[in-house]
């Protein structure tokens, strides 16, 4: 196993983090752990050299957690740093931090949580959370040992995650959704390195977009793949990419089968910062363009047809609409749109032509919508 640096900390993370979000489950029921195997799987990769494991409160119905706590039994969690979120959504007053972690401490049969993450930042979410007292509450928790190192995951625009980054000089360390398509998505490689230079550790998560970059790619980027003089699994070139990178501290993997943790246990022990060639990086860009070339509605993400009368959430719902085409997985994207909630979705739409009007790329927006429900919406 390879190990890299965690921002300011004298600890050194593996390449590989094991995230408990995707383990395999039993009758297609999320709430259902397949606990055999996932126990076989997480113990494989500690035993090969795994020394962090992350979960959250909601993760597989609630199960992760109280499963995670079993699975570090015999030994296994002074083997490694655990991670869990404080699920920030559910907290309605105050004395919500203390009840939710005192609740994780026991679900996760630990007396103490090495890294504790407020869990999906948004801008919303974050004014809800700092106005409530958050970051005082958690110097307490800090102070009595129940946490060790706070930080935050986060699912916004780089203007927000530069305004959390500042607003506390205590922050150990973040989590960001990044990988090789999402180079300016989110928090992207501007808020990475803005991370970094500030001395927090970066955690990455989603480095294969959900699986999307691990599945057999179209025929137009197989094709690129096939030109490399070394050749890589799709997963395995988007590992690289990602731990190529000097600021990133680990990346996390939701692993579901056991295939899964042995390639990827495999792949960790061949990463390190600037392995990759300059031709492959430029590969790499290539396979980018030729992702985005499948992308039917041509957006920017400028967002001058912001804001929608009447709440749709027209460039969020544009920008999972391109990735269920272009990857291909729709199964995902269906759950990404239920995510946008029913209230922002696209039968919201009036057809006013207000965003019709501001939109410099002269897309057919309301059109675009209505195929946008017709696909996304249609397993609501």
């Amino acid at each position: 196993m390879q190990y890299r640096t965690f921002g300011k900390l004298d600890w050194k993370p593996s390449a590989l983090g094991f995230g408990a979000m995707r383990l395999p489950t039993l009758n297609d029921d999320q709430k259902q752990i397949d606990e055999p195997l996932a126990t076989r799987m997480i113990r494989y990769a500690i035993d090969h050299g795994v020394n962090y494991v992350d979960t959250a409160y909601p993760y597989h119905g609630g199960a992760s957690e109280p499963f995670v706590g079993r699975v570090l039994r015999d030994g296994y969690r002074e083997k490694v740093k655990l991670a869990t979120k404080l699920p920030c959504w559910l907290v309605k007053e105050s004395g919500d931090f203390d009840r939710y972690l005192d609740e994780q401490l026991e679900r996760l049969q630990t007396e103490h949580i090495d890294f504790y993450l407020l869990h999906a930042l948004g801008e919303k979410q974050w004014h809800i959370m700092h106005d409530m007292g958050v970051l005082d509450w958690a110097e307490r928790a800090l102070g009595d040992g129940r946490i060790r190192h706070l930080g935050f995951s986060f699912h916004d625009t780089y203007a927000v995650f530069q305004e959390i980054v500042d607003a506390y000089d205590a922050w150990t360390f973040c989590q960001i959704q990044y990988n090789y398509m999402d180079i300016d998505y989110q928090a992207g490689t501007r808020g990475l390195k803005y991370a970094a230079d500030k001395g927090l550790a970066v955690v990455v998560m989603e480095p294969l977009r959900g699986g999307q970059l691990a599945q057999t790619p179209p025929e137009t980027v197989a094709r690129l793949w096939a030109m490399a003089a070394q050749q890589r699994s799709p997963a395995d070139w988007a590992l690289q990419w990602v731990w190529n990178q000097p600021e990133v501290s680990l990346l996390l993997s939701g692993m579901s089968a056991m295939q899964h943790v042995m390639e990827n246990v495999a792949s960790a022990e061949r990463s390190g910062v600037g392995q990759l060639t300059e031709a492959e990086l430029t590969l790499i860009e290539g396979v980018r363009a030729a992702y985005q070339t499948l992308s039917p509605i041509p957006c920017t993400d400028c967002k001058y047809c912001m804001p929608c009368p009447n709440g749709v959430n027209i460039p969020g719902i544009f920008e999972i609409y391109n990735s269920a085409l272009m990857y291909g997985h729709l199964e995902n994207a269906r759950a990404a749109y239920r995510w946008v909630g029913k209230e922002h979705q696209a039968d919201q739409c009036i057809e006013c032509g207000e965003c019709e009007e501001k939109c410099p790329q002269g897309i057919s927006i309301i059109e675009w919508l209505k195929k946008a429900h017709a696909l996304l919406g249609s397993a609501l």
